[in-house]
């Protein structure tokens, strides 16, 4: 490999490291632990130190399956080369950077599928339909899906013939039911799951083990939250909401790397000395660094800008985030955080306060910078890649 191409790939890792640092500081940094910071259940500063060790280690155990979408699943019939790699990791740290200046979450998935979109056309790539109808169908759904399971949870809540001591529980038995299905690289050995990993010490059908290692999963971490709540009903709310807090941030890790790194993955082919594995290592510490150093700007402005949070309307808020966050990660989807955690917030609002704590001109500019910002992304790829062709 000649000096100049060498260089070359050197520019495009550092523009992968800064796009990672921009995700950490913006959406994969901000958006998990800013409904418990809204709800005054943990410190700023020690949100944001939390959420960069725990985007870390999803970006490392589940971020494979976005990169590998982001990288090789949104163009057919081209491979990025290296300058198509460096034109859109910067111009989705570009944008995400201008977001967090203004203090409004431009979406990372809007402007990286939208670059990478326009850099593959403009080098004679086909439109990947199947992939798109995917995408599409997450980034429309997950407003509806999303709100209107914040709302149905924020509306159950308060309810005085649903105590918290039975609500809660079974919403943390939901969870550590879908948490025991979650697909891990380290456990691919084993069924990929941890689920799966405990069928190997039941002697039953396959099937009928994991739903019952699930289910029981699922039963002990209800039964544990209910003990909690049920010894302190405010600290074993706020405790329940740092968990869940704590698997959003994992999540936004899983899913959040693949648009920092993935653009990488089509380059691997000519360096086989590096690894899938050591690329999600980098993007995991830069994703932990941004979060070090500039997540706090995008979490005060998630947590107090958007609505006035409680414990219960974070809860309702975090649940569904981290449900469609893991949905999107199974399906290989590049996701917004940004657009999951405010539509799960405004769909708790509009049931406690009839949306009387949400800004709607707020909601209004960021609606209009998502879409302007995948179609400016789009733009600028498409254009970029002609003129350096020429």
């Amino acid at each position: 490999m000649d000096p100049g191409t060498i260089l070359l790939f050197a520019a495009a890792a550092i523009a992968s490291l800064f796009m990672a640092w921009v995700i950490g500081a913006g959406s994969s940094g901000a958006t998990p632990f800013a409904p418990a910071v809204g709800a005054n259940a943990i410190p700023t500063m020690r949100a944001a130190f939390l959420v960069g060790i725990l985007g870390f280690a999803g970006a490392v155990t589940q971020g494979g399956s976005v990169s590998e979408a982001v990288g090789r699943g949104l163009v057919d019939g081209v491979s990025l080369p290296v300058s198509g790699v460096i034109v859109v990791l910067l111009i989705g740290a570009g944008l995400m950077a201008i977001g967090i200046y203004t203090g409004y979450p431009i979406a990372t998935a809007f402007t990286v599928t939208g670059s990478v979109i326009g850099v593959g056309f403009a080098l004679g790539g086909e439109p990947a339909w199947g992939k798109y109808a995917e995408i599409g169908a997450v980034w429309v759904l997950t407003p509806v899906v999303g709100g209107g399971i914040a709302y149905g949870i924020a509306s159950v809540l308060p309810r005085p013939d649903v105590p918290e001591d039975v609500s809660i529980p079974i919403l943390a038995g939901i969870v550590g039911t879908v948490v025991a299905n979650l697909e891990f690289a380290f456990l691919s050995s084993v069924g990929g799951t941890l689920a799966a990993a405990g069928v190997t010490a039941v002697p039953v059908d396959g099937t009928a083990a994991t739903a019952v290692i699930s289910l029981g999963l699922g039963t002990l971490v209800a039964a544990a939250v209910r003990w909690d709540v049920g010894r302190d009903q405010a600290d074993g709310l706020r405790r329940f909401l740092l968990s869940l807090g704590a698997l959003v941030a994992f999540s936004a890790g899983a899913s959040q790397v693949g648009l920092a790194v993935g653009p990488l993955f089509p380059l691997l082919e000519d360096l086989p000395a590096v690894s899938p594995i050591a690329v999600l290592l980098g993007g995991g510490v830069g994703i932990l660094v941004g979060s070090w150093t500039s997540a706090p700007r995008m979490i005060k402005s998630i947590s107090q800008e958007y609505a006035s949070l409680g414990p219960r309307r974070s809860i309702s808020t975090l649940v569904p985030s981290f449900l469609i966050a893991q949905t999107a990660v199974l399906l290989g989807v590049p996701v917004s955080f940004n657009e999951i955690i405010v539509s799960a917030i405004v769909g708790s609002g509009l049931a406690v306060a009839g949306g009387a704590g949400v800004s709607p001109r707020k909601l209004g500019l960021t609606v209009v910078a998502w879409v302007g910002s995948f179609a400016l992304a789009f733009g600028l790829g498409y254009g970029s890649m002609l003129v350096i062709g020429n």
